[in-house]
């Protein structure tokens, strides 16, 4: 009996994630994938104006190219026969994205790996690098490559929270590369994009998505998404137009805005100004912050999402000592 309990909290954040999604957002439907052969679309990328997608699980390893103005695809690349489990895409410059083969249900998977592919051109894929989390297998979705330095990280798929994972600065494709743990993010994450500033991300799971600053992960926002029938994928255009897909035949694409506050928050600081001054600012000691952290949140716009987790796992946990401590 107590095994039943313990499974059924771990039901909890999905719930949660269903029934309080934040701001909803409404989404507008800029294409939808024509390609009878696009029906798990499970990630999503920008290159060079061109809509980027793959299946995952269950698929030979290919890529498709899609006009975003008309849903049809203009290039399948074919870079692997038999992946195991294909989960996510990252741009990766000069019509290459990177193919995130990540998935990992079980958690089973000794390691994991990424591929350099070309969806513009016709250059062969690049090598495969595996890569290895620091503490055992873990199931992930979401693949981000940095748009300053290229470099890239990995997001697991916690059911109570995501973890970020940054690989080597420079692969190796002779041995397996080992991850770096360096911050939490949002819980069922499905997929993660880079903004073109390069000082934010964007992390989605099923219903909601979060937005972090880069590198420090502070929580920007958070809001819900537009329904969609699984949605799965998240991308940032050049431009800061955001795109997100979802799996099924001939799936749309919607075209969604950051709420205002979340504009905001993400905007730049503005510049100082030199002003004549007799007296002379004291100079912040090394490492302050001052005059650079992002504004915060008002009460009224952070996510309920803590403190609902927080009381229906205390709940639970109540629950299952009670019963336990029944006579029997």
């Amino acid at each position: 009996m107590r095994e039943r309990y313990l499974l059924g909290l771990t039901a909890v954040p999905f719930v949660v994630a269903a029934v309080l999604p934040g701001a909803l957002l409404g989404g507008d439907e800029v294409s939808r994938f024509q390609d009878p052969d696009i029906i798990e679309s499970s990630a999503l990328a920008v290159v060079d104006g061109n809509l980027v997608t793959t299946n995952d699980s269950g698929d030979t390893g290919r890529v498709f190219t899609v006009d975003p103005s008309t849903g049809e695809t203009t290039k399948v690349t074919q870079w692997s026969d038999d992946p195991t489990d294909v989960e996510a895409l990252a741009p990766a410059g000069d019509g290459l994205v990177w193919v995130g083969d990540i998935g990992d249900n079980t958690a089973r998977r000794e390691a994991v790996s990424v591929t350099e592919v070309d969806v513009v051109g016709g250059r062969p894929p690049g090598p495969t690098y595996e890569l290895v989390y620091p503490e055992g297998a873990r199931d992930a979705e979401s693949l981000l490559a940095d748009p300053a330095t290229g470099r890239l990280y990995v997001v697991s798929k916690g059911v109570f929270g995501g973890t970020v994972y940054a690989a080597p600065r420079r692969l190796s494709p002779d041995h397996a590369n080992r991850l770096k743990e360096v911050g939490s993010v949002l819980a069922i994450a499905t997929d993660a994009a880079f903004f073109p500033d390069g000082r934010h991300v964007i992390v989605r799971n099923y219903t909601e998505a979060a937005v972090y600053t880069w590198p420090d992960l502070v929580e920007v926002g958070t809001f819900g998404l537009p329904h969609q029938e699984q949605g799965e994928g998240i991308a940032v255009a050049d431009d800061g137009t955001i795109y997100a897909s979802s799996e099924g035949l001939r799936s749309p694409v919607l075209r969604i805005s950051l709420p205002a506050q979340v504009r905001r928050a993400m905007a730049p600081p503005p510049t100082p100004t030199a002003t004549p001054s007799s007296t002379t600012s004291p100079t912040p000691a090394p490492g302050n912050r001052v005059g650079k952290e992002l504004p915060e949140e008002t009460p009224g716009e952070r996510s309920a999402w803590g403190w609902v987790l927080g009381g229906v796992l205390g709940l639970g946990i109540v629950l299952v000592l009670v019963r336990a401590m029944r006579p029997r």
